[in-house]
Order: structure tokens, then C-alpha cells, then sequence
């Protein structure tokens, strides 16, 4: 117990200061934001897979931050800037195969295991599409945070995948999930490719979810 109680020291001790900070009369912003990083940084340890290191934005999401901190959109030349960045680090898929099993991609989609401290280094992780968006008709329990992808491909039509219409959306489909900040500077979406969440063939089998005339996406 004693060892557990001296884990929070750290905690208290950065909390405390926060506090007399707080009723201080000068303008201590810069203070306070550093302060709130030392709390983090006291409140999270390594175990297992899931290493501290976590904490630590990369340029894009430390613009984002800083802009919903102010409560206002990120810039524009630097939004752009951004994608632009983003899209450049897109891994293409191999052979330029773009879609693979959508079977594989729906069980991919309803998966919300992995990258937990209990999880071992290599385990397959989920997408957890289901998450954040509509996909399937039949699947009834599913999160409103991204928009509904059901009839995707359909809506898009995707009707013959190796037309120029059809190519250029399924190579869309293929970097939006890779890395959104191509596309969109401050989506929420997880970067699945970039941060290597989920493997090459993983975002081929989602593509298939979404484009296929076959899946259920698109019935």
C-alpha cells in the first residue's frame, strides 16, 4: 500500500501547485499549460504495449490541439500545409491492390481489440468502424461521431472497380483510412496506416467493406 500511495505523490504535488498557481493575480497561462503537462506526464507509466510515449504529438496534432484550445479552426495555409504533408507519407498498397476480402474487412469493422497494455506486440488489432459510423443495414448498435457509410460504393457508383470513376474513389477510400489528415487536417478519424494501427492487408480488407458491390455495405 505504502508503494501505492507514494506513486500519487507526484500527482498531488503538481496538483497542489496548479491550485496556488490558479489563485495567483498575474497572467500565468504559459505556467499552467506546463503544469497541466507535468500532471499528465505523473499520470500515466509504462506497462505493457502501452508506453507513455503515447503522449506525444506530432506536429498535425499539436496544431489541431492548440486550435480547439482557442476554440477556433486551424488555420488555413496551415491546414493545408498539413494535408499536404499527410498525404505525402501514404503507403500505397503493394502491387497497387487496392481492395481485398470484405468478409475479413466486416469482422475487421465490428473488432475493437487491441493496443492495450494487456495486448501482446503483434497481436492483430481491430478498426472498430462501428465505433464512430453506420455501415451495415443489419447492424443495429453503432456510434454517430462519422458519418454513415452505408451504401458507400453504391452511392459512389462503384459499379465496376477497374473504371477511372471507380479507381480514383477506391484510391481515395484507400488513403483516407491510411492517414485522414490527408484529407481532412483535423479529423478525428485514427490514422490506421500512418500509425500503424492496422496492417496493409487490414485496410485492404475495409476498402473491400466499403467498395465491393458484393458487401452488404452496398445492397
Amino acid at each position: 500500500m505504502k508503494n501505492r500511495r507514494n506513486h500519487w505523490l507526484p500527482v498531488l504535488g503538481v496538483a497542489s501547485s496548479l491550485i496556488v498557481l490558479g489563485c495567483a493575480s498575474v497572467d500565468s497561462s504559459a505556467d499552467v499549460d506546463k503544469l497541466t503537462e507535468q500532471i499528465v506526464a505523473a499520470s500515466f507509466r509504462d506497462q505493457g504495449i502501452a508506453k507513455v510515449d503515447r503522449l506525444k504529438q506530432d506536429e498535425s496534432n499539436a496544431a489541431c490541439s492548440a486550435a480547439d484550445v482557442a476554440g477556433k479552426p486551424v488555420d488555413a495555409k496551415l491546414g493545408a500545409r498539413i494535408e499536404a504533408d499527410n498525404l505525402k507519407s501514404v503507403q500505397w498498397p503493394t502491387g497497387g491492390k487496392f481492395i481485398g476480402d470484405w468478409k475479413a474487412g466486416e469482422k475487421l469493422a465490428q473488432n475493437g481489440r487491441g493496443m492495450t497494455w494487456t495486448d501482446k506486440l503483434g497481436d492483430a488489432n481491430g478498426g472498430n468502424c462501428y465505433n464512430c459510423h453506420q455501415i451495415t443495414k443489419e447492424e443495429i448498435s453503432f456510434g454517430t461521431l462519422g458519418p454513415s457509410l452505408y451504401n458507400y460504393g453504391k452511392i459512389r457508383g462503384i459499379t465496376d472497380p477497374d473504371s477511372p470513376q471507380s479507381k480514383a474513389i477506391i484510391e481515395y477510400t484507400w488513403g483516407k483510412i491510411w492517414n485522414a489528415k490527408a484529407y481532412n487536417a483535423c479529423s478525428g478519424m485514427p490514422r490506421f496506416g500512418h500509425e500503424k494501427i492496422l496492417t496493409e492487408g487490414q485496410i485492404r480488407d475495409l476498402v473491400a467493406l466499403l467498395v465491393d458491390p458484393g458487401s452488404p455495405v452496398n445492397k
